[in-house]
């Protein structure tokens, strides 16, 4: 049965919830056409606690497609990553306290500057369009863990030679109860109910399993 890995995160920062967590959770085990399952799995806003964690679970699960998901709170609709970069510069303190500036994501020499998503990304927004779902593809997933998850998913993948499985990164907005933590006097944070989130993170599993039938 070819598998397909789902990741969400845990919540963070000032955060008391994570939209791509409760996508993840009401996944988990979904049975998709062509017998597909999928494997949802929860990672740490900690850049090396996560890798700890993903990158075994690529090796162990040997899934057939890998759909990372994080929240991005104030955009105000799901997007498609379709780079990530070999850089982590953020001031918001990770969950285990920590910031980072011009750090390697992967400090190997050899690492590359940036990869790609190998996500079937228009196929995605399409699919998202014809159901009403509002979403578009993003160049930049930012600096914080999300896109060093992106990048180190991608790059494993690549050293281990499975370049071939789709894997990439979309980020999920604000659901209401992150959208009512927002501070106040600061403008409205947009936001998706999170029914409508988890039917995006669908949408994207089922037409990813789709082009791969």
């Amino acid at each position: 049965m070819p598998t397909l890995l789902l990741t969400g995160f845990e919540p963070f920062h000032t955060h008391p919830d994570n939209p791509s967590a409760r996508a993840a959770q009401a996944l988990d085990g979904l049975e998709l056409p062509g017998d597909w399952r999928v494997h949802a799995a929860l990672l740490p806003v900690e850049p090396h606690a996560a890798a700890g964690l993903l990158l075994p679970l690529l090796d162990r699960l040997r899934p057939d497609a890998a759909l990372l998901t994080g929240l991005a709170a104030g955009r105000p609709q799901v997007t498609l990553e379709r780079v990530a970069v070999n850089v982590m510069d953020f001031d918001i303190p990770d969950n285990a306290g920590r910031t980072y500036q011009d750090a390697p994501a992967h400090a190997h020499a050899q690492a590359p500057a940036a990869v790609l998503s190998t996500l079937p990304l228009r196929a995605i927004l399409a699919a998202w369009h014809s159901a009403g779902v509002p979403g578009h593809i993003s160049n930049t997933a930012g600096l914080y863990v999300c896109n060093f998850v992106m990048y180190r998913a991608l790059h494993h993948l690549q050293e281990t030679g499975r370049a071939g499985v789709p894997c990439g990164f979309l980020h999920v907005p604000a659901n209401a109860a992150v959208a009512l933590a927002a501070p106040q006097g600061r403008p409205p944070m947009p936001y998706l109910p999170q029914d409508e989130i988890t039917r995006a993170v669908r949408l994207a599993a089922e037409t990813v399993t789709r082009t791969l039938a």
